[in-house]
């Protein structure tokens, strides 16, 4: 069961614009000088429930300044099935972009099936192991020099893109119009 630590309903740190960031508890790397070590114990804070992401859904749909959604921790990966919920349920029902903060590296992610499912609903993924040898205030949105902020492409690839069939309507002589597919 996924717990929630924090949720800031308006914050500037946590991505572009002005997030709903929700810390989730649990991790299991410990990193030294760690930004929320409290968020170590997979069951500290509040526990989630179905009401819980209902409410989060409605308060995100009624905030119209809200540029996205960050996901931190902890590490949201901690419980990877668990997350897969929740963030295809936020994305499909607010349709924002959402950013999520993670000790694994995208080449591990895209290597494991189990943790590869979550890619489809995030469009930033901020990798890597804080480092405190690395660490940088002059850093956007990451805290040492070894994170990445990689964009994930959600582009169809080319062989999805030649399967979509394109319409265009072309006035006739007639004044009416018609349609080509091409």
């Amino acid at each position: 069961m996924l717990h929630i630590l924090h949720i800031y309903p308006e914050t500037i740190v946590d991505g572009e614009g002005i997030r709903y960031s929700i810390y989730l508890s649990g991790c299991r790397y410990h990193c030294p000088e760690c930004h929320n070590p409290e968020s170590w114990n997979p069951e500290a804070g509040e526990t989630l429930t179905e009401q819980r992401i209902s409410d989060m859904i409605r308060e995100i749909n009624a905030n119209p300044l809200l540029d996205g959604i960050t996901f931190s921790g902890g590490d949201p990966l901690y419980n990877s099935l668990e997350f897969l919920s929740l963030v295809k349920q936020i994305k499909e029902k607010t349709q924002k972009n959402i950013w999520c903060y993670t000790r694994y590296t995208y080449e591990k992610i895209l290597s494991c099936p189990e943790l590869s499912v979550i890619l489809p609903y995030i469009d930033v993924l901020v990798d890597g192991k804080f480092d405190k040898n690395r660490k940088s205030p002059h850093l956007r949105f990451r805290g040492s020099d070894n994170q990445r902020l990689i964009r994930i492409d959600h582009t169809p690839d080319k062989e999805e893109i030649q399967n979509i069939p394109l319409t265009c309507s072309i006035p006739a002589t007639n004044a009416s119009t018609s349609s080509l597919v091409l």
